[in-house]
């Protein structure tokens, strides 16, 4: 089984699906996450060109940690996410075909920045862009309608999800994970007083507590045609 994450922020997977991605790992599929943005406004005095040179990396040491295969950067500045931007379209969709998935997880669309939202709706037309055999392209066209989790949105606001990973024997890897993006949680701490690991476990335990276990991440479909599948996709 082949996974492809598609996030906004270099530190946006870990955050809503660090540990689901990280049990598919260990449940032998091949993980792949991709971050549109680069990440370099998330500081008040780290420029920006250092920033994402500095996020890169530490996106690259989180997703070793959470099993991943590669990770991809399409290095798009923060609050210039654009889904109607083409070459970003085709970007996003190169990396489909190149992974080949059988699920993708994104942004769900309706989301606290408009950077999330963006990449929502790049995720999902880029996964029916990939399957176009004219469309510009790198690799050979995947045709396949890929089913599309949505993850949670930050803090679980305006969230329900209708379906869950059970992520207990996970929630130390992700959050280790998530401790690789140092600027980020280090700066939010300092600037905006918020321990941003506390907060994502406290986060996974509440919807542990919604479905029964000790830790979990909340998932909802892309309920469009053709986008249902007979297989199980999410990790018992």
């Amino acid at each position: 089984m082949k996974v492809l994450g598609i996030g906004c922020h270099p530190d946006d997977l870990e955050i809503a699906c660090g540990g689901t991605l990280r049990k598919y790992f260990e449940q032998g599929a091949d993980v792949y996450m991709c971050h549109v943005a680069n990440g370099n406004q998330g500081h008040v005095v780290i420029e920006p060109g250092p920033l994402a040179a500095i996020r890169t990396k530490e996106a690259e040491a989180s997703g070793a940690m959470l099993g991943a295969k590669e990770v991809f950067n399409i290095n798009v500045g923060d609050m210039l996410v654009d889904s109607h931007d083409p070459a970003v379209m085709d970007a996003v969709a190169d990396v489909v075909r190149y992974v080949r998935p059988d699920v993708i997880i994104t942004h769900n669309p309706q989301d606290y920045m408009q950077d999330h939202v963006e990449t929502s709706h790049i995720a999902t037309n880029a996964s029916f862009c990939s399957g176009l055999a004219h469309r510009p392209r790198k690799y050979e066209p995947y045709n396949s309608f890929i089913p599309v989790f949505f993850m949670d949105t930050l803090a679980g606001v305006d969230f329900q999800p209708t379906h869950y990973v059970d992520i207990s024997a996970q929630i130390e890897t992700k959050l280790n994970a998530l401790r690789c993006h140092e600027s980020q949680l280090k700066w939010m701490y300092e600037h905006d007083g918020i321990d941003f690991a506390d907060m994502v476990k406290t986060c996974s335990k509440y919807r542990g507590y919604q479905c029964g276990v000790a830790f979990a991440e909340g998932f909802r479909p892309y309920n469009v045609y053709p986008r249902y599948s007979t297989k199980h996709l999410l990790p018992d």
